[in-house]
């Protein structure tokens, strides 16, 4: 096993999204961790750290997407392979924090599963948890370690600028949840603003939605934080359109692209799609999408996770 100098930044990484980490660690000019994460003849997950890391600040890089339940056992095990091993300091890095979903009680006898994870997270060993566009911003509560919770918008909007520059750019929140946040967009890119009001049925199934504000004879850029069955932007399209808008484009971090995600895509009027790789998607899913654009937050990471290891302040990332 190789010796190593202690305080040096060590990047691992489970199976949910490796070639993000590599491209973290090629923006640091680090090799990545030696970390096999295999499985047992009977499905558990099994995790070895194969170097020295005595005295390291550790950062185990893990989306809980993909297979998310498979993905949180990963990190936890890291996190406590990593901790056993007696690591300075172990930082959570979590581009998209899955569980997020359920943050508080809504209804009668139903969980809070992103304290739950929360607290998995500390227990496992993380003093600390860097992350991309919480779901609720409210979630960092439910730690009690430090959390750096990185926006992806102005990396989103510096790609935004090019696209539409000279036309009149409507910003629009799918829902009033996400006002805050197309808020921010829609300064960013000096345009106007429209909300969506939604209204569900039931989780992933929208019953009516209303438009308030204008978006006739502009570009409509739908923001929200993520795309899952992407229900909602789809029928948000289709309300900023019958209102007039002359070209529709969606901007979200988080692309998971679960159930019938592509197919509804395909058929909206949406001209392009534009993410971040904070989730790893199937090869597959580029090839039915032609009009998804996917924008890369490694160099964000990268230059928060170097600001972490130095004691340096993260928040002039946030502008």
């Amino acid at each position: 096993m190789a010796e190593r100098v202690k305080d040096e930044i060590e990047i691992f990484t489970g199976t949910s999204n490796p070639a993000l980490a590599r491209e973290v660690c090629e923006h640091l000019s680090i090799s990545l961790g030696l970390a096999e994460v295999g499985r047992f003849p009977d499905g558990e997950i099994m995790v070895e750290v194969r170097q020295n890391v005595r005295g390291g600040d550790c950062f185990v890089l893990q989306s809980i997407a993909g297979s998310p339940n498979d993905s949180l056992m990963e990190l936890l095990l890291l996190s406590d392979a990593l901790r056993r091993a007696s690591a300075k300091r172990i930082t959570a890095v979590i581009p998209y924090f899955g569980y997020a979903r359920q943050d508080r009680k809504v209804a009668p006898r139903v969980p809070i599963s992103a304290k739950l994870v929360a607290d998995l997270v500390t227990v496992s060993g993380a003093a600390r948890v860097l992350t991309v566009d919480l779901h609720a911003g409210q979630i960092q509560g439910f730690f009690n370690i430090p959390v750096d919770n990185l926006y992806a918008m102005p990396v989103l909007v510096k790609y935004l600028r090019e696209r539409i520059e000279g036309r009149k750019v409507t910003v629009v929140s799918p829902d009033a949840g996400g006002v805050e946040r197309a808020r921010a967009a829609a300064a960013r890119l000096n345009a106007g603003l429209a909300i969506i009001d939604k209204r569900r049925r039931r989780a992933s199934e929208v019953a009516e939605m209303q438009l308030v504000g204008e978006v006739s004879d502009s570009v409509a850029v739908l923001v929200d934080d993520i795309i899952d069955t992407a229900g909602t932007i789809v029928e948000a399209a289709k309300v900023v359109v019958a209102a007039g808008a002359s070209e529709v484009i969606a901007c979200a971090t988080h692309a998971i692209f679960s159930g019938p995600a592509c197919e509804r895509l395909k058929r909206s009027n949406i001209s392009e799609i534009i993410t971040t790789n904070s989730v790893a998607l199937a090869p597959h899913i580029r090839d039915e999408l032609p009009n998804l654009r996917i924008i890369s937050v490694a160099g964000l990471l990268a230059e928060a996770i170097r600001r972490i290891h130095d004691e340096e302040s993260v928040s002039v990332l946030f502008n």
